[in-house]
């Protein structure tokens, strides 16, 4: 039953979320422990990449799992013919994809700009944002591209999370049985708390004009999408999910009659 598209989709959420906390972390435990806080150019600039390719590669994936829980749950009976193996590879490679384009186009036109006054980032991790501020280049270019590709992919990915909520709703609530309604609205309960967290700091930080005036007032934004997202989503999808439940408690059973047979054959073998 783990094999099923949404938990493949979860598997590279869970993915992108790790790749997003090692491309800060390490940096930041750094900073914090040593007096030593220099960051290479090249190395601020992957960072950034790798941080924009597993933020944007979430939009896609979160927008999949939502198109695939109204394939669920409005079209049950065509859902394995509807939700192929071969479409959830498309999509996610599709996201995979999107991320990387999206990472190198930001990352090339970072490249325009130079940075000849202060060097010192007023931020935990290199963000955009805070680089445009340093820059003694106007990054209204840069500024610019950033609305209009972050906007767009956070209108279409948005847009279709919404169309997919708006009939999985009038499915559910057509519903005769209280019961089926109960358990339509805890299937998708923890993807749509997600999906509202991550997208409301996403167009807070990114998606509004006058953003790059903000100053250090986005760092609480960016420390819970960056670090606080990727540690609650396990925990979000997992113990509200009673496959993944039932799958752990039956590893833990497994797990404890291994550990009572390596008791009872310990005094034998000896």
């Amino acid at each position: 039953r783990l094999h099923t598209p949404m938990y493949i989709f979860l598997g590279n959420l869970a993915l992108m979320d790790s790749c997003c906390s090692c491309a800060i972390t390490p940096k930041m435990l750094q900073n914090l422990f040593s007096e030593d806080r220099r960051i290479s150019l090249y190395e601020c600039m992957a960072q950034f990449y790798f941080l924009c390719l597993a933020e944007t590669a979430d939009c896609f994936l979160l927008a999949a799992m939502a198109y695939d829980r109204y394939v669920a749950i409005c079209s049950p009976l065509q859902y394995h013919t509807k939700m192929s193996k071969k479409l959830c590879i498309q999509m996610t490679t599709g996201a995979y994809i999107a991320g990387n384009l999206h990472s190198m186009i930001h990352v090339g036109f970072l490249f325009r700009l130079t940075f000849c006054g202060s060097h010192q980032i007023n931020h935990f991790f290199c963000d955009v944002l805070p680089l445009f501020r340093l820059s003694c280049v106007d990054p209204y270019i840069n500024e610019l591209v950033l609305l209009v590709l972050a906007g767009s992919i956070q209108v279409f990915t948005i847009a279709i999370v919404l169309v997919s909520y708006f009939y999985i709703l009038f499915t559910i609530f057509t519903m005769k049985s209280k019961e089926g309604r109960g358990k339509a609205l805890s299937t998708c309960a923890s993807h749509f708390l997600s999906v509202s967290i991550f997208y409301g700091s996403l167009l807070f930080m990114y998606a509004q004009p006058g953003a790059i005036d903000e100053g250090d007032k986005d760092i609480p934004v960016a420390i819970f999408y960056t670090l606080v997202i990727p540690l609650l989503n396990p925990f979000i999808y997992s113990l509200r999910n009673k496959e993944v439940i039932n799958v752990m408690k039956k590893y833990m059973k497994k797990k404890k009659v291994c550990n009572i047979l390596k008791q009872v054959s310990s005094p034998l073998a000896s």
